[in-house]
């Protein structure tokens, strides 16, 4: 286990990275609801572990901040609009993702995008199902448009089968949502695609309906500011 691991497992047993305050919109209604109440303290966990391992990966967010605006010849956020800049972009996605399953949930200035595994890949598959390329069409619509944020994808599985088959299986569906977001000319440059395997449930394993949901891929969208 790496120390960006033992941090994020640290923080989720202190109770740092439950996303109590956050808010989400249920896809179907539109409805604001608490995250918290079903999916959110494991959601919670999975963007501190996004956010851990970029923070291994580089020397400094600085780095990181320089390699992604050289390659996908943007400008940063000004320190003050970051807020601003963030409410917009989650606005957007909020009404183009209503209806299609996908959750939006706001962690402090990131954005995640938490995508299950009913609509995106049939079991033990890589490919994306074919209902879900429209989806993907109407977050690449967004992500086109504010084009100042890192896009982390990150796959989940459930914990049936061994972890290692898991941990393949969850990088490889990140890859394929990541080549398809490519493919609607998002930038290369702003994409970082990780597996977690079966590390980060955000439902219980022992019954259908939460093995279903923890099989999924997450996006998250963070802000490059001149301050980063």
């Amino acid at each position: 286990m790496n120390k960006f691991q033992n941090l994020v497992i640290a923080l989720a047993a202190s109770g740092t990275l439950l996303i109590g305050g956050c808010t989400t919109y249920d896809a179907y209604t539109g409805e604001e609801k608490v995250s918290n109440t079903a999916i959110g303290a494991g959601v919670g966990a999975g963007v501190g572990a996004v956010l851990g391992y970029l923070s291994a990966k580089d020397d400094s967010s600085k780095e990181r901040k320089k390699r992604m605006l050289a390659g996908a010849g943007v400008g940063a956020i000004a320190g003050g609009g970051v807020g601003y800049y963030m409410d917009s972009q989650e606005a957007k996605l909020r009404k183009q993702l209503r209806e299609t399953g996908v959750s939006v949930v706001r962690e402090g200035d990131n954005i995640n995008l938490v995508m299950p595994g009913n609509i995106t890949f049939k079991t033990n598959s890589e490919y994306l199902a074919g209902d879900f390329y429209d989806v993907l069409d109407s977050v690449a619509i967004v992500l086109k448009e504010y084009d100042k944020t890192i896009i982390a994808v990150a796959g989940h599985t459930d914990s049936t089968g061994a972890a290692d088959y898991n941990m393949q299986l969850s990088e490889k569906r990140a890859r394929s949502v990541a080549s398809y977001l490519k493919s609607r000319e998002i930038v290369d440059a702003r994409f970082e695609i990780i597996g977690f395997g079966e590390q980060y449930p955000i439902a219980s394993n022992s019954t259908k309906e939460g093995r279903a949901l923890n099989r999924r891929v997450e996006l998250t969208l963070i802000p490059i500011t001149e301050e980063s």
